[in-house]
């Protein structure tokens, strides 16, 4: 019997829902750091989505960086006030595809945090949480969904990101000073929004 016949049949395994969320998180965040544009994406995520073997979720991300392994010089540049927060150690996934997904009471705020939604919808309610530095990264992958930032008073948060049919809403937010805990807001929002509001802590969400 050939030993080199059975790592040949992995790409016939049937793919699970858990593999197509995994394929997806990696395509969001492929998005976001401007490896994939707009209709790459969309193509890859309609093929992940019908995909019924391994062997095409590992087509779609061959030519992306594998989660957790090495990528090259991060899109988001430094800010005036400080080395750039994404090229720190800690961060954390956060995806809603046709579904939501929240942060609330206390938690930890890392470096960055990358939000990837698809027709769903993802709040980030940062009054009782901690921030890993004083200032972080909300790296945005919105395809038709939203994102809501709640951040307490004194917090200032920076626009970077880019809209396409899409918006980013800082209204909401307080004015804070230059000096303040800064969350910078990167990313793509592709026909989606992202708004922020100011609340005090025990106010109402």
């Amino acid at each position: 019997m050939n030993d080199d016949a059975a790592p040949a049949t992995a790409p016939t395994l049937r793919a699970s829902d858990a593999d197509r969320e995994h394929t997806a998180r990696l395509l969001g965040e492929a998005l976001g750091d401007g490896r994939l544009d707009h209709d790459e994406y969309t193509e890859r995520l309609d093929t992940a989505f019908g995909a019924r073997t391994m062997g095409e979720l590992t087509a779609l991300t061959a030519d992306l960086p594998a989660a957790g392994g090495p990528v090259s010089a991060p899109s988001v540049r430094p800010g005036p006030s400080g080395p750039d927060p994404s090229a720190s150690v800690g961060s954390e996934n956060i995806v809603a595809l046709l579904a939501s997904a929240e942060r609330k009471g206390r938690w930890l705020v890392e470096p960055r945090t990358n939000a990837s939604t698809v027709l769903g919808s993802i709040e980030l309610d940062m009054r009782e949480a901690v921030m890993a530095g004083p200032r972080v990264v909300l790296q945005c992958a919105v395809l038709l969904g939203s994102v809501e930032l709640v951040v307490p008073p004194g917090v200032r948060v920076e626009n970077r990101a880019n809209t396409v049919l899409g918006s980013v809403e800082l209204d909401g937010a307080a004015p804070a000073a230059p000096g303040a805990p800064t969350v910078v807001v990167s990313g793509l929002v592709f026909l989606g929004s992202v708004s922020v509001t100011t609340r005090a802590v025990g106010g109402h969400s």
